[in-house]
C-alpha cells in the first residue's frame, strides 16, 4: 500500500481530469462555483479570491495562477494536452481562459470575455474536444467562445459533450420509474437529430461511452 501527504495548503478535495494521464485539481471556497463567487464579490464578503492547484499521479502539486483579489477560479477543463483554466477577474469586468502546459511549463492566455457579454456566472464553464466555453441556466443552453450559440432545452437535461455539430445531453425521467435518455441535438439551433434510452458515461482515458438500452433489453 502506498500512502502520500500531499500539501494543499488548506483545499481538501481533488477530483480527476478523465483522459489526462493521472492529473487532478481542486479549489477553495467556491468549489468552481463561479456564480457563488460573483455573489460573494457584490456583496464584499471577505472571502475576497480562490486558489486552484494541479496535482500529478506522483502527489507534485502546482498552482501555476497565483490568487488575486477578486479572481475567482471555475471549474478548469482538459484539452489536448494542456489544463485550461477558467478565471473570473470582476475589478476587470472579464471572464479570461487560460491554458497551462506542464510539460513546457508555460501558461498562455486563450480568450478574454466581457463579463456583461455573459447574462450571470451560474454553470459557467469550459468544455474540452473542442475548447469552449459552455453555460446552462433553467431551459436554456449556450456556448458563449468561441462561436455564440443559445437555444432552448429541456429542463432535466444536462449537456455531456461535443462531436462535431452535434451535442449530446443527459436527460432523466421519472414517468414512474427512474430513467435516462440521450438527446443528440445539432448546430447551431439545438434542433433534436435523435433521442434513445441509455446513458452517458465519461471514462477515466477520457472516452464518452454511451449505455444504450433498446426496448425489449434487460437491465
Amino acid at each position: 500500500m502506498v500512502i502520500r501527504k500531499i500539501k494543499t495548503g488548506g483545499i481538501g478535495y481533488l477530483e480527476p481530469f478523465p483522459g489526462s494521464g493521472g492529473w487532478y485539481w481542486g479549489t477553495d471556497y467556491t468549489s468552481g462555483d463561479l456564480y457563488e463567487a460573483e455573489e460573494l464579490w457584490r456583496d464584499r464578503h471577505r472571502i475576497r479570491q480562490n486558489r486552484l492547484i494541479f496535482a500529478d499521479a506522483d502527489g507534485n502539486v502546482y498552482e501555476p495562477v497565483p490568487p488575486a483579489e477578486g479572481c475567482y477560479f471555475g471549474r478548469p477543463a482538459y484539452d489536448d494536452g494542456r489544463i485550461v483554466i477558467l478565471l473570473a477577474d470582476f475589478p476587470e469586468g472579464k471572464v479570461k481562459l487560460l491554458a497551462w502546459d506542464r510539460e513546457k511549463e508555460e501558461l498562455s492566455g486563450t480568450a478574454e470575455i466581457p463579463l456583461d457579454e455573459i447574462e450571470d456566472c451560474y454553470n459557467l464553464m469550459p468544455q474540452g474536444d473542442p475548447l469552449m466555453v459552455t453555460r446552462q441556466a433553467g431551459d436554456h443552453f449556450e456556448i458563449v467562445w468561441p462561436e455564440r450559440v443559445r437555444f432552448s432545452i429541456g429542463p432535466s437535461e444536462s449537456f455531456c459533450f461535443r462531436d462535431g455539430e452535434r451535442l449530446y445531453f443527459s436527460r432523466w425521467i421519472e414517468d414512474p420509474d427512474y430513467r435516462e435518455e440521450v438527446v443528440v441535438r445539432t448546430l447551431p439551433d439545438g434542433a433534436i437529430a435523435e433521442v434513445f434510452d441509455g446513458s452517458i458515461n465519461c471514462m477515466p482515458d477520457g472516452e464518452m461511452w454511451i449505455l444504450e438500452q433498446r426496448k425489449g433489453e434487460e437491465g
